[in-house]
């Protein structure tokens, strides 16, 4: 399946005010390559192993495989993860039809705030909520799987 995402920086807390959700993530990776990541999830109760291929050109789609597994299975692998960790809290907002995913990243990556959304096409048009800064979509240096190497706090 291919994964149609943009991302954004975060300019201020107000979408916190019109999030519906909000989870714990943690996350580890067995597999940090550019051309295939393989990343370990907790989210609450319920685990994840996800396969990510090589981004195309544009950083907007690339290939995704994602499978839930039970939570101990998970705790399991995470603990056969490159180190560190990845610890956020992700907040659910809608908005204008479409789901923004937010992450708010903990520990060495704290103070890092990232918007996301998912699309259908490369091309599909969406309205951006004024809490939206400056698109960040491709920049290798905000995948999860990059902040584990190269923290937020260390830029």
């Amino acid at each position: 399946m291919t994964e149609v995402e943009r991302k954004f920086l975060v300019t201020s807390d107000v979408f916190k005010l019109k999030a519906t959700n909000q989870f714990q993530i943690v996350q580890g990776f067995l597999n940090t390559h550019p051309e295939r990541t393989v990343r370990i999830r907790i989210i609450g109760d319920t685990g994840f192993i996800t396969v990510k291929g090589l981004s195309s050109d544009s950083g907007v789609s690339r290939y995704e495989w994602e499978k839930e597994i039970p939570v101990r299975e998970a705790e399991e692998l995470l603990l056969l993860c490159e180190p560190p960790l990845l610890e956020k809290i992700r907040y659910e907002i809608p908005f204008d039809s479409v789901i923004y995913e937010v992450d708010e990243f903990k520990g060495e990556n704290d103070g890092l705030i990232v918007a996301e959304i998912e699309l259908t096409e490369e091309l599909d048009h969406f309205e951006k909520p004024d809490w939206l800064g400056q698109e960040v979509t491709g920049q290798i240096k905000y995948y999860n799987s990059q902040l584990v190497n190269h923290p937020y706090k260390s830029w």
